[in-house]
């Protein structure tokens, strides 16, 4: 994979102007050890030569190959966005994002790399960017090779990436304010090897929601994560006392025609790593959660 820029300003070694445009020290060993090349005005280069304002800087990437140990699983794959560099798709319920002990085959991930396969695609290394639970549905980003992926991450790591959810909550809904933040702190549950709680020793949490619709026992809220703490969502709303429908493991009513955590990512934001545009995707809440809605 070829990427190319021109020098615009001072003059300064190429690793340094390589480092400005998100090539890592790792991603520089990768090009130089493993069958990349770096030129500079369409002559091979090592990192020390020096670029100045007008030159044209080229990385050629070498292919990734695939994780020979991810099996590909053929299953619908509802793909939202696709380019050379990003993989957007709409995850489904009862589906975990990543394998794990309990969920060894099946994931988003296996279901990826079978697409890729399908496509033929020279890159196969599945990068999950952003997970989600396996009963919470909705937008879920993937990497289509290293690069992407490592630029991605610093959007994450600047809280420039963000995410938005849809949750159905009951309880104590005539106590939500129109707009609010939930401010508890979430630490683990020591009689439960998944289940966390309200705390005061636990790590900080921030919660932004906006109240979107209420009936006589549901509320609709759109979330924003300022943290990102294990199960944040389910544990601060049920900590105000709100847990989402259908969520057994936090309270959530299970009567109300929705058997899992009624949480769906609605919208992503952030900027396209090559093309620097601002991208904006958003989903409809899926059918479960409507039917609640509607009833």
């Amino acid at each position: 994979m070829e990427f190319v820029w021109q020098v615009e300003n001072e003059s300064v070694k190429l690793k340094t102007f390589l480092k400005g445009k998100g090539v890592s020290k790792k991603l520089l060993a990768k090009i130089k050890f493993h069958g990349g090349t770096m030129l500079v005005n369409d002559s091979v280069q090592n990192a020390l030569h020096v670029v100045t304002p007008g030159d044209i800087v080229k990385i050629i990437i070498p292919d990734e190959g695939e994780h020979e140990t991810l099996i590909p699983y053929d299953a619908p794959l509802e793909i939202v966005f696709e380019d050379e560099h990003l993989l957007v798709v709409n995850k489904p319920k009862d589906v975990a994002s990543i394998p794990a002990q309990y969920h060894p085959v099946g994931t988003m991930a296996h279901r990826v790399k079978h697409y890729y396969n399908e496509q033929k695609y020279v890159n196969r290394v599945v990068h999950v960017v952003t997970r989600l639970d396996r009963d919470t549905t909705g937008l879920m980003l993937f990497a289509k090779h290293g690069f992407a992926h490592a630029m991605l991450d610093k959007q994450l790591q600047n809280k420039t990436l963000n995410k938005y959810y849809t949750a159905l909550v009951s309880g104590k809904i005539d106590d939500l304010s129109e707009e609010g933040q939930i401010d508890l702190k979430i630490g683990r549950d020591m009689t439960s090897l998944i289940k966390r709680q309200v705390t005061e020793d636990g790590q900080e949490a921030l919660t932004n929601y906006w109240l979107e619709k209420k009936t006589a026992e549901v509320a609709q809220v759109k979330i924003q994560l300022k943290t990102g703490r294990t199960h944040q969502i389910r544990v601060h709303f049920s900590g105000v006392g709100c847990p989402l429908l259908g969520d057994n493991l936090y309270g959530g009513n299970m009567d109300l025609g929705i058997d899992r955590q009624a949480l769906h990512c609605t919208r992503l934001e952030f900027i396209h790593p090559f093309t620097h545009e601002p991208m904006i995707l958003t989903l409809e809440i899926p059918e479960d959660m409507k039917q609640v809605m509607n009833q």
